[in-house]
């Protein structure tokens, strides 16, 4: 009567639904850890868009550093009156977010040639090298501004090069933003902290014969 039943039209249905159901919970589930990992990436993305801010003078009107929701942090400012400080507060992220991965990454790579073996090191080393990781990949994975840090550079470069012809110089790094978000769905950001890692590795020479 089971086989009957599930290969009739209502059996077909209901396992179709079931499964949809599995496949959502898993992929929500995966989401949400993928947020908790990279809570530390968020923080430093948005923080250093509330200190670009700050620098230029563009008033901030409010901050999420992380909240459980999309987006996952944000920072509410009023409009830039020039476009260098628009610039500035988009790009901030990927600058502070880069400089801070690679120098966790640096780290991680200083700890991994003075371990030698993994079986020879302390309880100690091997936590800082976890933690040293984890913070690199994390806060690497959230370098790149997002699509409204482009948004706003774009609609701002097409309103203005008649008159200022050198906020086309900005138009490059715009590009550069979208194609990395679109990309993203393919796990660039994620490929962009790795290669942090092989060149803070490359740098302190781990490996190497």
């Amino acid at each position: 009567m089971n086989a009957d039943l599930l290969a009739s039209p209502i059996g077909l249905v209901a396992a179709a639904i079931a499964l949809t159901v599995v496949l959502v919970g898993i992929s929500t589930l995966f989401w949400g850890l993928f947020r908790l990992f990279t809570v530390p990436g968020v923080v430093f993305h948005e923080f250093a868009h509330k200190q670009a801010c700050d620098l230029v003078g563009v008033p901030v009107l409010e901050v999420a550093y992380f909240r459980v929701g999309n987006p996952p942090g944000y920072v509410r400012h009023g409009h830039p009156e020039r476009y260098r400080e628009s610039f500035v507060v988009s790009v901030a992220p990927f600058l502070v977010n880069t400089l801070a991965a690679f120098a966790a990454f640096l780290g991680l790579a200083v700890l991994l040639e003075g371990i030698g073996e993994i079986r020879t090191a302390s309880l100690g080393t091997i936590v800082a090298a976890l933690a040293l990781g984890w913070l690199g990949l994390s806060v690497g994975m959230h370098a790149f501004p997002s699509t409204g840090d482009a948004n706003t550079l774009w609609n701002r470069s097409r309103a203005e090069w008649r008159r200022s012809p050198r906020v086309l110089l900005g138009v490059p790094f715009v590009v550069v933003i979208y194609v990395a978000n679109l990309l993203s769905w393919l796990w660039a950001d994620l490929l962009y902290a790795a290669g942090l890692f092989a060149v803070a590795a490359w740098v302190v020479g781990l490996g190497a014969v």
